[in-house]
């Protein structure tokens, strides 16, 4: 359950980063509306990764919690915000998307 936890985690994270670049890019009252959504998405978040550090080592959740939030952000950028996706950003998704993986075999 505890992986559950930290993957949910993850992606709550990319809610919030996705916010705060939604949050530079407006203005007014829509502003507020994606700077609650951040802060909203970033105490789920936090909360989740607690839980998950209950069972699985710090190290290891903090590290799967920020690469899940890595790759999805880049993706979300890729796939919404019409970022560049080239062949060494990809290479490096992919290793990185690797080295989590690696992380959930190897821990206890």
């Amino acid at each position: 359950m505890s992986w559950i936890y930290l993957v949910i985690a993850g992606l709550f994270e990319v809610a919030f980063t996705s916010c705060i670049g939604k949050v530079k890019e407006t203005t007014g009252s829509e502003m507020y509306w994606w700077l609650t959504g951040f802060l909203i998405s970033m105490s789920i978040s936090m909360y989740l990764l607690i839980k998950a550090t209950q069972i699985l080592p710090i190290g290891t959740a903090y590290a799967v919690w920020t690469g899940i939030g890595a790759v999805g952000t880049v993706l979300a950028g890729i796939l919404i915000s019409k970022e560049p996706a080239t062949v060494w950003r990809m290479f490096f998704i992919v290793t990185l998307i690797g080295s989590i993986i690696g992380l959930k075999v190897v821990s206890h």
